[in-house]
Formats: C-alpha cells, sequence, structure tokens
C-alpha cells in the first residue's frame, strides 16, 4: 500500500535540507556578529580591514539558498551596513550592490540601517570638533534620502524601514542647527 522507500527517500531529503537550513542559520548568525564588529570599530576609530576580510570569507561560504529562514537576509542587510560604513570611512565611497554582490533588497535595507551608524558618527565627531565630519555625514544622509525618495516603494518592509533615512536626517539637522547656533 504505502511506498516505504519514497518515504525513505523523502526523510533523506528532509534531513539534507534541515541539515543545510541549520547551516545557513550558523553562518548568518557568524555574519551579522562580524558586522556588528566591524561597525563598533569603525566607530571607535579602530583597525577593522582583518574584520572585513572574515566577514567576506563568511559569506562567500554562505549557500545561494535561504532555506525559508529570514537569517540570511538579515546577515546580508548587516554585512551591507557594516561594509558601506568601512567603505566611507576608509575610502570616501559608498560601495553599489553589485560591487558587494548582495541582492537589491538586502542592499537598500542595509543602506537604511547605515543612516543609524551615520548618525553616531556625526554625534561623534561633534564631540570631538571635527564640523566638516559632521558635515559630511549629514550630506550623505541627505543624498540617500533624496535617491529613496525617487524608490517606488509600496507599503512593505522596505519602505516601513526606509523611514529611518528620515528620522536619521531630522537628527542630523538637528545636531546641524545647533551647531551653527553655537558657533554664531
Amino acid at each position: 500500500m504505502i511506498n516505504m522507500k519514497s518515504f525513505d527517500a523523502m526523510r533523506k531529503e528532509l534531513k539534507v535540507f534541515e541539515q543545510r537550513r541549520e547551516e545557513v542559520i550558523s553562518r548568518s548568525r557568524e555574519m551579522i556578529q562580524l558586522s556588528k564588529r566591524i561597525i563598533y570599530s569603525v566607530q571607535r576609530h579602530e583597525s577593522a580591514a582583518e574584520l572585513v576580510t572574515q566577514l567576506k570569507k563568511a559569506k562567500a561560504s554562505l549557500p545561494k539558498d535561504a532555506f525559508d529562514t529570514g537569517m540570511q537576509s538579515v546577515a546580508l542587510q548587516e554585512y551591507v551596513e557594516a561594509l558601506t560604513l568601512f567603505s566611507l570611512v576608509e575610502k570616501g565611497k559608498l560601495p553599489t550592490a553589485k560591487e558587494l554582490n548582495v541582492p537589491v533588497h538586502e542592499y537598500l535595507m542595509g543602506l537604511c540601517d547605515l543612516t543609524g551608524e551615520l548618525v553616531r558618527m556625526a554625534v561623534n565627531a561633534a564631540i570631538r570638533k571635527q564640523f566638516k565630519d559632521v558635515e559630511r555625514w549629514h550630506h550623505i544622509t541627505a543624498e540617500l534620502y533624496g535617491e529613496f525618495l525617487k524608490l517606488d516603494l509600496r507599503n512593505g518592509e522596505l519602505r516601513k524601514k526606509s523611514d529611518q533615512i528620515k528620522w536619521n536626517l531630522q537628527k542630523l539637522e538637528g545636531l546641524m542647527y545647533d551647531l551653527k547656533s553655537k558657533s554664531s
């Protein structure tokens, strides 16, 4: 009646699927942790080059299939956030989605998160009285906001997350206003 060989094959297939899924989750956690360490190092003006190398290696080993986990998407967003911040600080350049080899959705989500780090960079620069850096982080955030306004974002996760850029820009505008008021 029941084809036992068929069920044996399905059990094996599910076992392999779950093992690969667990691998994706594990690698994603590793990427998230490395990304956070890079951001922390950049914020403290410490070298993050070795961590960037480790993060790129971890991404390269990430299986292409998502296996129904949101972890891989989150890991790629953190990857974008960390490497774009690192590149802006080290090279003065925002890498593209293509340069980072990530899907557009995760790239844009990561850029939304990046703006929060740019606020932090600006506040730290203001504390150190490095006002040109405050202006630089404000300018980059304003440019990102302008580009996001041109996107046709619907009521999805990305549209909601893109509101962060607006709020972060408002924080930076407030900081710029405070600095200009105090210097007058």
